[in-house]
């Protein structure tokens, strides 16, 4: 398979609606609905909704991990699993029908232990496959070192060029390694940094910042409905969103970093794949819960998608 995906803090989301959402009272859900979650996971499942093969790693544990196994198997994605003693994770989200506001509560996740960690390196090393792309996203288990997870990105690298999404300390610890290519969103990029980024040349200068360094050889900063910003040593490229309706905004950045990356499978050029991952991450947001995107919908909006181009 072209790419594998890490998923070190998995979930299930439970997306449900409630007529209003106030205090203190005692709320009826309806439409309740289960979504395979976790950012790696959510990456393999968009490249397969894409047209793509991808093979999930992901660590499992407990009765809500064995749950997560069949929803995985239901929509027909390769995975494979690496058993821990703590229970996956179950995230929230709730709609509140008379506003259309979505409200989003992430649980810590399981803790793993100095063996589970060893045992995901080895995971990592032996994989069945020979990918050209390794995505590692989502956060870090709780309470795990985050030279750990520099170890894990380590052990991808001898696999593959490896796509990083992740936050905080996670995200810092990738760019000090260097990695082929980071998907930040724009509070991620500051909180990198270190600044208030207002304008999209101070957007820019970070990124290509971050590159002179040798954090990455590509950033794609994801801008909401502003779109995205993509940098590399030769070029930057600004894409507008396009216009579409909004249901859910959840797994919208794990289907552009699925999109990005199969259509750089495919041999598109560096901008025509993020040009993608836009298209792929509207599509997105018009689905419900966690359904991710569909191709139709991709193929359609990418027309839509606006880019410009600056090389250097």
């Amino acid at each position: 398979m072209p790419f594998i995906t890490v998923t070190l803090n998995p979930c299930i989301d439970k997306h449900f609606w409630v007529e209003r959402l106030v205090p203190e009272v005692k709320l009826s859900a309806r439409d309740v609905r289960l979504y395979p979650g976790g950012g790696g996971i959510n990456v393999a499942r968009a490249i397969w909704r894409l047209g793509g093969d991808a093979l999930a790693l992901w660590s499992c544990g407990g009765s809500v991990g064995e749950v997560l196994a069949r929803l995985l198997d239901l929509e027909n994605v390769p995975h494979d699993p690496l058993c821990i003693l703590d229970s996956v994770r179950e995230n929230l989200i709730v709609t509140d029908a008379s506003s259309g506001q979505q409200y989003r509560f992430g649980m810590p996740g399981p803790e793993l232990t100095p063996d589970e960690r060893e045992a995901w390196l080895l995971h990592v090393r032996k994989a069945p496959s020979s990918p050209e792309y390794a995505v590692i996203s989502g956060g870090l288990p709780h309470n795990a070192p985050v030279e750990w997870y520099g170890e894990v990105i380590q052990e991808m690298k001898r696999k593959a060029r490896v796509v990083v999404d992740a936050k905080g300390e996670a995200l810092v610890k990738a760019t000090d390694i260097g990695v082929y290519l980071v998907k930040p969103s724009l509070r991620e990029i500051e909180e990198l940094t270190g600044r208030r980024l207002l304008e999209d040349d101070q957007i820019e200068q970070a990124a290509r910042g971050l590159i002179q360094r040798g954090a990455a050889e590509a950033i794609l900063v994801s801008l909401g409905r502003d779109g995205a910003l993509l940098a590399t040593a030769e070029l930057t490229v600004h894409f507008s969103a396009p216009t579409v309706p909004v249901r859910s905004a959840v797994g919208a950045g794990d289907s552009m970093v699925g999109g990005l990356v199969l259509a750089l499978a495919q041999g598109r050029s560096m901008s025509d794949a993020a040009r993608f991952g836009v298209a792929a991450a509207a599509a997105a947001v018009m689905r419900e819960g966690t359904e991710l995107c569909h191709r139709d919908d991709a193929d359609r909006l990418f027309a839509q998608v606006r880019c410009e181009e600056v090389r250097r």
